[in-house]
C-alpha cells in the first residue's frame, strides 16, 4: 500500500528479484516498483537511475479489467515498449504479493507493446514463468561483417560464414551474430566507438553474440550501446533470445521441428549465469514460427521501502 507521509512523500513497496537464475546473486537483476501509479513518468525515469539496473518496472492498475496489471519499463536512460527478464520478473512479483491468484495458469500484461501474455509452470522443481513474443520479423542484413567483427575484438574466421549478421525483432531490435563456438563468444570484446559507426545507419541496435553448443543449447553474450561509445553488457535478455531461437532456426543452426526447445546460457563470462528457455512453435512450411515463447526461475533479493516525494 502507498502511503502519504505529513511532509507528503509516499512510500512505495519495492521488490529486488534475480530473473533467469535459480540462485541469488546470479542471473539479472530487476527491481519493481509496485502500487506505482502516483508516480510522474519523470519520477520513474528518476527511481530508475537510482536503481542503476539495467531495467526497473513500475507496476499500474490495467486499461483492461480482465488484465493483471499494467507494466511500465526504464532502463536508467530510457522507457522501453517490451522487454524479457522485466516481463518475467514482475510476473513473479505479482504472484509472490498476492496481486495475482497463486493458482493462476495465466495471465496478461500490458506493456508498451501491447497485451503480453504470461503463462505459469509448476510442474517441475520450482515455478517457470513463460512470456509469449510479438511476431518476429527479421530485418537488414548488415553487409560490414568485417568491421563489425573488428569492433567485437573478433576476425572473420570467428564468424559462421554461412550465416549472415542480420537484424530482428519482437519489439525490441537486436543485431544478430553468429559465431563459431562458445570460446569466441567469450573472446569478444565491444568497442563501443567502433560498434557506432557501423551500426548507425541500422538504429544502433544491440548486439547478440551466440554459438550453438550442442542442438538445444546456446551459449550467448548481448552487448548493448546506451549512448555513444558507451557499451554495457546484460546477463539474461529474454527479448534477444526468443528471436534468436528463431533466427537460429531459419538459418539452420538448430533443427527445424513442430516444437523446438532450446536453453541459452548468458551472462556466465560477466560473472551472472543466467539460463534462458526458449520454446517455438512452427506450423507446416511456415518460414516463421507461429509461437515464441521464453521462460525462466526467479529469485527474491530483498523488499524494500521507496520514499518520494510528490
Amino acid at each position: 500500500m502507498v502511503r502519504v507521509m505529513a511532509n507528503e512523500a509516499r512510500r512505495y513497496r519495492l521488490r529486488w528479484v534475480d530473473v533467469f537464475t535459480d540462485r541469488a546473486l546470479a542471473g539479472n537483476p530487476l527491481a519493481v516498483v509496485l502500487q506505482a501509479d502516483g508516480l510522474s513518468t519523470a519520477q520513474m525515469q528518476a527511481i530508475a537511475r537510482e536503481t542503476n539496473l539495467s531495467e526497473t518496472t513500475f507496476v499500474l492498475p490495467p486499461e483492461k479489467r480482465e488484465h493483471a496489471a499494467k507494466v511500465r519499463i526504464f532502463t536508467p536512460y530510457a522507457e522501453l515498449p517490451f522487454a524479457g527478464h522485466p516481463t518475467v520478473g514482475t510476473s513473479w512479483v505479482l504472484l509472490d504479493d498476492g496481486l495475482v491468484s497463486s493458482d493462476a495458469a495465466g495471465f496478461t500484461l500490458e506493456e508498451g507493446i501491447g497485451p503480453i501474455t504470461v503463462t505459469v509452470d509448476r510442474t517441475g522443481r520450482s515455478v517457470v514463468l513463460w512470456m509469449a513474443h510479438p511476431t518476429v520479423k527479421f530485418g537488414e542484413t548488415i553487409a560490414q561483417r568485417d568491421q563489425l567483427a573488428a569492433a567485437l575484438g573478433l576476425t572473420m574466421a570467428d564468424l559462421r560464414s554461412e550465416v549472415p549478421v542480420q537484424v530482428a525483432s519482437t519489439g525490441v531490435p537486436f543485431a544478430y551474430v553468429a559465431l563459431k563456438d562458445a570460446a569466441a563468444v567469450d573472446r569478444a570484446v565491444a568497442n563501443g566507438e567502433a560498434l557506432s559507426s557501423v551500426l548507425d545507419q541500422y538504429g544502433l541496435p544491440p548486439v547478440f553474440l551466440f554459438s550453438p553448443v550442442t542442438s538445444d543449447r546456446f551459449y550467448s553474450r548481448m552487448f548493448g550501446l546506451h549512448s555513444w561509445a558507451r557499451v554495457v553488457e546484460d546477463p539474461a535478455t529474454g527479448s534477444a533470445s526468443g528471436p534468436a531461437g528463431a533466427f537460429a532456426v531459419r538459418y539452420g543452426l538448430v533443427p527445424r521441428a513442430p516444437q523446438v526447445s532450446i536453453v541459452s546460457e548468458q551472462g556466465t563470462k560477466m560473472g551472472r549465469q543466467s539460463f534462458i528457455q526458449i520454446k517455438l512453435a512452427y506450423s507446416a512450411d511456415a518460414e516463421i514460427p507461429e509461437r515464441i515463447e521464453v521462460g525462466g526461475w526467479v529469485v527474491p533479493v530483498m523488499t524494500a521501502e521507496l520514499s518520494v516525494k510528490s
